[in-house]
């Protein structure tokens, strides 16, 4: 009897055509970081919070998984940072969902912010 072998569709990745609401959405800690690729030239991605402490690994690597992000350059003076740049995709899921902001934050892209 011959064996019938069925193959696997692969994983694909959100199309223009799905609703925003079946689209992944980020953590906050992701989102954070996202968003702060927003106002820097070329959508480059911070390797330090605010305080000065690494991001993260674990955010880049599912921001890059998820097409949010993607890999930049290597730094040669320190390969094992990751430098990273914001895609479109990132851009859209950013525009898709508002940003939470805590009391003493501007909104992003209003004047005077």
């Amino acid at each position: 009897m011959a064996q019938v072998t069925t193959a696997r569709k692969p994983a694909s990745r959100p199309s223009a055509r799905t609703p925003s609401h079946k689209l992944p959405k980020p953590t906050d800690p992701q989102r954070k970081w996202l968003t702060r690729g927003l106002s820097q030239p070329g959508g480059k991605l911070p390797l330090f919070d605010e305080n000065g402490r690494r991001v993260d690994g674990r955010v880049v690597q599912t921001c890059l998984k998820k097409g949010w992000a993607e890999h930049w350059f290597t730094n040669p003076l320190k390969p094992d940072w990751q430098v990273c740049k914001l895609t479109k995709a990132g851009r859209a899921v950013l525009m898709t969902q508002p940003t939470k902001l805590k009391r003493n934050d501007k909104p992003i892209n209003q004047p005077g912010a």
